[in-house]
Order: C-alpha cells, then sequence, then structure tokens
C-alpha cells in the first residue's frame, strides 16, 4: 500500500522546510554516495563507533544470520564520531530506498510542516531523526554495519501527522498482481498499519534472522515513538486546522 496523495492542511503555503529536507537528501546521495563508497562507509552510523568513540577504519569482518562472514571495507568518519547520528539520517542505500522515503516525506511532511510552524517542524524532524538513530545503536550495541536512512526521521514525521490529523484522508497505491487500483482511506488506516508492521518486525529484529536483517526496524520504532510523545507536548502549538481538499498526488 504506497500513499500518493492527501488533504491538504487549510493554512497549507508553501512547505518549504520539507522541500527542503527531500532537496537536501537527493543532494546528499547524487552528490556524495554515488561517488564515493567511502563517504557512504564513513558517515553512516555505526553502533560500536559511537558507543565507543571509535572510528574504525579498514577491512572489518561481520558474521551474517545466514552463519556467513562478510568483510566491510569502513571509512574515516567525522570527528567526533558520533556526529554520524546525524549525517546517516540523511544518507540512503539505494535509489529506491531513497525514493520511497522521499515519497512517505513529501506526501506527509507538508500537514505537519503546516501545524507547526516551518521552523518547529524542522526541529521536531531532527530530534525524530536523533531518537531514531539511538533507538538502533542501542539495540544493536555491538553491531559494525552501517546503518543510514531518513526513515527514522520521517517515522516521527507519520506520528505526528497521525496524532494531528487521523480522519484524514490518504489517497494510496494498491498492487493486485500486476494492476494498481487506487483507493481512499483515513490516515489512522495507513498509517496505522504501517506502524504495526514496523513494531512487530523491530520486535523480531532483537534477535537477527534472514527476514528482519538488512532494515533497521527499531529505528523506525523509535522515531514513531518519539514523534508520538513529541507530538503530545507540542499539542498546544500546533495549528489543526481543517482540511481543504486532496493535494496533487
Amino acid at each position: 500500500m504506497m500513499p500518493i496523495g492527501d488533504e491538504s492542511h487549510a493554512r497549507g503555503g508553501l512547505p518549504i522546510v520539507n522541500l527542503a529536507i527531500i532537496a537536501v537528501n537527493l543532494a546528499v546521495f547524487v552528490l556524495l554516495q554515488l561517488p564515493s563508497d567511502a563517504f557512504t562507509m564513513g558517515f553512516s552510523a555505526i553502533p560500536r563507533e559511537i558507543l565507543t568513540g571509535t572510528d574504525l577504519v579498514g577491512p572489518v569482518q561481520v558474521p551474517l544470520p545466514d552463519g556467513t562472514v562478510e568483510t566491510l571495507v569502513e571509512a574515516p568518519g567525522p570527528s567526533p564520531i558520533w556526529l554520524t547520528i546525524v549525517t546517516s539520517t540523511f544518507m540512503h542505500g539505494g535509489w529506491a530506498h531513497l525514493l520511497g522515503n522521499m515519497l512517505f516525506l513529501y506526501v506527509f511532511g507538508d500537514n505537519v510542516e503546516a501545524a507547526f510552524g516551518s521552523l518547529l517542524y524542522l526541529a521536531f524532524y531532527m530530534v525524530a531523526g536523533v531518537v531514531a538513530s539511538l533507538a538502533h545503536v542501542l539495540f544493536n550495541a555491538d553491531s559494525v554495519i552501517p546503518s543510514l536512512g531518513a526513515s527514522g526521521a520521517i517515522s516521527g514525521v507519520l506520528a505526528g501527522y497521525l496524532l494531528l490529523f487521523p480522519q484524514n484522508r490518504v489517497r494510496v497505491l494498491v498492487f493486485f498482481r500486476i494492476i494498481p487500483y487506487t483507493y481512499t482511506v483515513p490516515a489512522f488506516v495507513m498509517i496505522g498499519l504501517w506502524a504495526l508492521f514496523q513494531l512487530i518486525n523491530g520486535f523480531a529484529s532483537i534477535t537477527p534472522s534472514a527476514e528482519t536483517s538488512g532494515v533497521a526496524y527499531m529505528a523506525h520504532v523509535g522515531g514513531f515513538v518519539a514523534g508520538l510523545i513529541l507530538t503530545a507536548l507540542l499539542r498546544p502549538l500546533v495549528d489543526r486546522e481543517p482540511p481543504r481538499g486532496f493535494a496533487p498526488a
């Protein structure tokens, strides 16, 4: 189920911060990650680096859930190395990862920005991203596998949207075999199903397996919980005008 549009905020305007975040993510991937694997390896979040304060450089042996071992060539990162908690939230593992995340952010982020205001929305997004990264680090303390992606911060945005606009209509694309159909569902259905999937897989990933490895589900859970808490605390400052109709898909 893929979101392709939603009801826009009555005082929406141009979501400057949301569009800027999308632009930064695209620029980092195209200008820094594609030309250099070293940048990706150095500026991703590696739990062992962050918890020990030691920047791993060179070949590192990584045991995989299937019993095999893979060698990762780690590259120098920022100083101090814990800054990767932030840098990793603007990086992605491939075009599908990037475009999927940006689609969710484009559909849901504009209403949350309109409700919070641009500056508060930026702070909200960054805090959710940092909490998401820390959640992944704490649940994978010995891992030397790089973690990257905006998914944790976007999970916080989805949580904010869920609390502020649960009845908003969301246009979704559903594929039955290869045939796409569009439906309109309440936001609480779309985001609720997504959150349930993340929660189940997040706790399943505490014991790594072939099914749960490769996705930082606990980062998604951490970002979502952070978004719920922040939105609840910030409610007095939020503008929750009723929606005015569908934004362009």
